[in-house]
């Protein structure tokens, strides 16, 4: 297994679907193809783009031993394993261990919430169980509710927790939080529209949306920064600000899959309560991917 932290881009993996709804492994292979060939640093599967809020527990297995192998060690794969039951988390945790992830990530506890002490014992929880790092997920704008500051330091001293996916959008609270950024504790953006700003404050990159359509470009808006030239990661990043509002306009993954099959990827549809875009608002993402230079 690869227990080494990623810098760079990590793709939030789409789940492709047949016209039946089910889960279409033959497309998933793909995909997970187009990715390593346009060198990804990492996949993501079970994210909330890989949509497994409305997946079985038994689907949700199945896509994860499928990229495991498929991927066979040559990048690293992350499954989100997150729950708002810390029992349920904890067992899919070491079941995704056992099928051989390189590391998990695990969201805060939606709905139900808790208090700080609760968030602490909801993420050491699992820490304690597992040998593979963890990465915490913050999206408030999902969940209802943020892992403190002060919560986060303590859970960044744990040595299984590695990292957080920080996806709320404040730059104010991924600042304070930076300062527990050390060799053992890393921070990815969780906003394709502020990698570059993320990365300015000491992200090791990013896990993406973004990238299910452009790899190797995100991979490059990483790399330029790490590298040593952040004029050329600032002007990615503003060339693709349009694409990436576009991903945007609806809830995730509805534009992503729209786009990967105006790409002629045909990922297929959704499933309840997910449904298609709006006309307006696909000709929206259609006229932003030609602009882009995707179409």
């Amino acid at each position: 297994m690869n227990h080494k932290m990623i810098k760079g881009s990590i793709v939030a993996l789409i789940t492709p679907f047949h016209e039946d709804g089910s889960v279409n492994f033959e497309k998933l292979k793909e995909l997970v193809e187009f990715q390593i060939a346009n060198h990804t640093d990492g996949i993501l599967v079970l994210g909330t783009t890989g949509e497994s809020s409305t997946m079985s527990h038994e689907e949700d297995d199945s896509v994860v031993e499928f990229v495991i192998k498929q991927v066979d060690h040559r990048v690293p794969v992350i499954v989100g394993a997150g729950s708002n039951n810390t029992a349920v988390m904890k067992k899919k945790s070491l079941d995704y261990e056992k099928m051989g992830a390189d590391q998990l990530l695990l969201i805060s506890p939606y709905y139900n919430k808790t208090n700080e002490q609760g968030m602490i014992e909801h993420f050491k929880t699992v820490a304690d169980a597992v040998n593979i790092p963890i990465i915490l997920y913050n999206i408030p704008g999902r969940t209802g509710c943020s892992i403190s500051e002060s919560a986060i330091k303590v859970l960044s001293q744990h040595p299984n927790i590695k990292g957080i996916k920080e996806a709320s959008g404040n730059l104010s609270y991924a600042m304070n939080i930076s300062r527990y950024l050390n060799d053992d504790f890393v921070m990815y953006s969780g906003n394709d529209d502020i990698i570059t700003p993320m990365l300015s404050i000491g992200a090791s990159g990013v896990i993406s949306v973004l990238s299910n359509i452009l790899p190797q470009e995100t991979h490059d808006l990483v790399q330029a920064y790490l590298e040593g030239d952040p004029a050329r990661s600032l002007a990615l990043q503003q060339k693709y600000l349009d694409v990436i509002h576009a991903l945007f306009m609806e809830v995730n993954p509805i534009p992503v899959k729209e786009a990967l099959n105006l790409m002629g990827k045909n990922v297929g549809g959704y499933r309840l309560p997910l449904t298609k875009m709006s006309e307006s608002n696909r000709e929206k993402l259609s006229q932003a991917l030609k602009e882009a230079g995707v179409l």
